[in-house]
């Protein structure tokens, strides 16, 4: 689970205690075991247990296994009283977004825990009531003996709850305005960032701090850089978390990703002894390169003992043959031919020349990730005559606003002759104007959103060379839910995906490696190829099969992660940009409805030219843009 030297590394950097898990689901288990235990302990001594509880996809599986241990193996609730972190204000119980619905959703409903034992700040409330609530809310914590532990989550601004920046740690419940990122991040849920609410009832910093044992989790890329800045950073109230570092009994719960800037993850050499293999010393070193501002054959041994990486030199060295190795790898990771140039020497190529042409299979998440995050090496790859696959695992029909769908469904109306299809646009504006602002879309909206979707990546991708007979809509049902929240994977999921990958048995396997998407469509998607995969690793087309991770938006690969470098020309990445306009309704507004300020488009132009200026900045050739890919073996499922 962790490093030799991670104990060290939270002594040397780390302000509060820090664990590590390989995913969300083995820290969540280990959470939910702990909670189950004092519940139980508590119960056979006919104590109550209190807790405080979290909303949002943070703590979902935590509750699903307490569920589980419930009707499992009989874990009672009938002496746990609960509290609530936070609501938003004003809200009433029974909408999408309320978190009383949430915690009946996925946990109240399915344990034995008596409803006045349940506490949830109450949104309905009118405003000249809501201060003596709020000091209500404090008395009843204290007269059930204060939260023996309180689960939390983190925002992107580090707000805990939804004590945002500013945020004082005497602060007690209260209602507050929320900042203008935690509005955007929850536009998707309320759909469209002017139906979230722009204030919020919750427990003070003050309150959290009161608990007897707190666990902090977080999970995803996403999250990574304001853990670094809380676990590691200086306490202040512009990161309400960090007030976190003086409460004594205080344990964060971080998956891989959430903790890959932490310094014993991101520049480990810094904590203690490493065991430096191929894949930490390339790590280091183009680490070392752009932290002195030198080409990586420029390197000095002084270079490499004055930032904690001696033994490099030491066991490998000079720094010269180290940095001939590490230049080398960097070098052969570029090529132009992401399918393998046939009738060449492979040997030093990320991808095998033979067999030639290949069978390519594209998965996107939503109908634009492919032109978005690899629209160039799509290109290149019709264009060296590979038959390309592309499969679009989900509808996307939630990105398109309403005023989109009106349009499409006016111009069908004024041009059609058919009577049902004349009536298309007054039918669909009748269904708008009944929705309650953050409701669910109609299934006549929900399929006109679709269809949109759809013809829009039908002519990306014939834009791009790849003919409608190689272009699968999914249309996996775990999204179709006509809300941000969404189902879990089922067999059916599982089964569209399992059907393609047998129809194609590809040579190349394309998948969105991006799991910072912060509605976590991605990581599902995701999930679903790779357990399908593993299904099939034994099979002789598996076997011979390479799967090339690409990432987009939300984040980007670490050149030290990049396997294969695909350089794009001006033009190329010109013709790229072309083919993500082809989603008219995904342009001209940040999407997906709500975290971004600025389109698509502009940043993957931005993704792209940096990753070419970081290898140019390593001593590499200048190119204008880089399509970055990271290799995954099948085995690793």
């Amino acid at each position: 689970m962790e490093n030799t030297f991670d104990h060290l590394g939270q002594k040397i950097f780390e302000k509060v205690d820090t664990i590590i898990f390989h995913d969300a689901l083995d820290a969540s288990l280990v959470v939910a075991a702990d909670i189950a235990n004092l519940i139980h302990a508590r119960n056979q001594i006919g104590q109550n247990t209190v807790l405080g509880l979290a909303t949002g996809s943070t703590p979902v599986r935590v509750y699903r296994e307490l569920v589980r241990l419930h009707k499992e193996d009989g874990l009672s609730f009938k002496r746990v009283i609960t509290f609530n972190l936070d609501e938003y204000y004003p809200m009433q119980p029974e909408e999408l977004q309320s978190y009383v619905r949430f915690m009946n959703e996925y946990l109240f409903d399915h344990i034995d825990i008596p409803p006045e034992n349940v506490h949830i700040p109450d949104g309905t409330l009118k405003r000249e009531n809501v201060q003596d609530y709020c000091a209500e809310f404090e008395r009843k914590i204290e007269e059930a003996g204060g939260l023996d532990v309180q689960l939390l989550g983190i925002g992107r601004t580090g707000h805990v709850g939804f004590n945002e920046p500013g945020s004082l740690k005497k602060t007690r419940t209260r209602l507050v305005t929320l900042d203008e990122l935690t509005r955007a991040d929850a536009a998707a849920a309320f759909f469209g960032e002017e139906q979230v609410p722009r204030r919020a009832i919750t427990m003070g910093v003050g309150t959290i701090l009161k608990s007897k044992k707190i666990y902090l989790m977080a999970w995803g890329e996403a999250k990574a850089d304001i853990i670094k800045r809380t676990v590691e950073g200086e306490i202040t109230d512009q990161i309400p978390a960090t007030f976190l570092q003086e409460h004594e009994n205080t344990l964060f719960v971080l998956d891989e990703a959430a903790a890959s800037e932490l310094t014993r993850r991101k520049t480990p050499w810094l904590v203690g002894p490493v065991k430096w293999d191929d894949k930490s010393i390339r790590k280091a070193v183009t680490w070392l390169s752009l932290q002195m501002g030198k080409p990586v054959l420029k390197l000095t041994d002084k270079d490499y003992n004055h930032n904690g990486m001696s033994d490099i030199v030491t066991d490998h060295g000079p720094a010269y043959n180290v940095n001939i190795r590490v230049f080398n790898q960097l070098q052969h990771t570029i090529t132009g031919w992401p399918g393998g140039k046939p009738n060449a020497d492979d040997s030093n190529r990320p991808e095998r020349a033979l067999p030639y042409p290949k069978k390519v299979l594209i998965f996107s998440p939503h109908p634009d990730d492919d032109v978005i995050s690899m629209g160039g090496t799509m290109m290149r790859l019709a264009e060296h005559n590979h038959e390309v696959h592309v499969a679009y695992q989900t509808s996307g029909n939630l990105s398109v606003y309403d005023d989109e769908a009106l349009r499409y469904a006016d111009f069908v109306s004024q041009y059609s002759s058919h009577p049902d299809e004349k009536k298309l646009y007054s039918s669909l504006l009748n269904s708008v104007n009944r929705k309650e602002p953050g409701g669910i879309d109609s299934e006549l909206m929900l399929s006109i959103k679709t269809n949109i979707r759809q013809v829009e990546a039908k002519a990306a991708c014939r834009y791009s060379g790849i003919p409608d007979s190689n272009i699968h809509f999914l249309n996996m049902p775990f999204y179709e839910t006509g809300r941000a929240k969404k189902d879990d994977l089922t067999d059916k999921d599982y089964k569209l995906i399992e059907e393609l990958i047998q129809k194609v048995q590809p040579h190349q396997i394309y998948a969105a490696g991006d799991l910072s998407d912060p509605h976590g469509t991605h990581r599902i998607c995701w999930d679903a190829i790779r357990k399908t995969l593993h299904k099939f690793q034994n099979e002789s087309w598996a076997k011979e099969c390479n799967v090339w991770l690409y990432r987009g938006v939300w984040q980007d690969w670490d050149v030290s992660d990049i396997d294969m470098a695909v350089p794009l020309s001006p033009g190329e990445r010109l013709k790229k940009r072309r083919a993500i306009f082809k989603h008219a309704s995904q342009k001209d507004q940040p999407k997906y409805p709500g975290s971004m300020s600025r389109e698509f488009w502009m940043i993957a132009d931005e993704r792209t030219i940096q990753t070419a200026k970081t290898y140019d900045k390593l001593g590499l050739a200048e190119y204008d843009s880089i399509e970055g890919f990271t290799k995954w073996k099948i085995s690793n499922s």
